[in-house]
């Protein structure tokens, strides 16, 4: 019971965190231990500042955000 009730809390964090535009940590971490071993992991909060970025930053006078 214990093990369902984590993994759907996992699958909520998830969801929530894809609705406001940020990737799931984990997932990136697991991708790229497992295809890119050559490159540096970033720490939760590089990710999390990246991610962000990468979301709301204007790109060459562009504004990438929805609204």
């Amino acid at each position: 019971m214990f093990k369902r009730l984590k993994l759907i809390w996992s699958y909520r964090n998830q969801f929530i965190h894809l609705m406001v535009g940020v990737p799931h940590y984990e997932t990136y971490v697991a991708h790229m231990k497992s295809a890119h071993k050559d490159q540096p992991v970033l720490s939760r909060a590089e990710f999390f500042r990246q991610a962000q970025d990468n979301r709301y930053d204007a790109k060459d006078g562009k504004i990438s955000r929805c609204c």
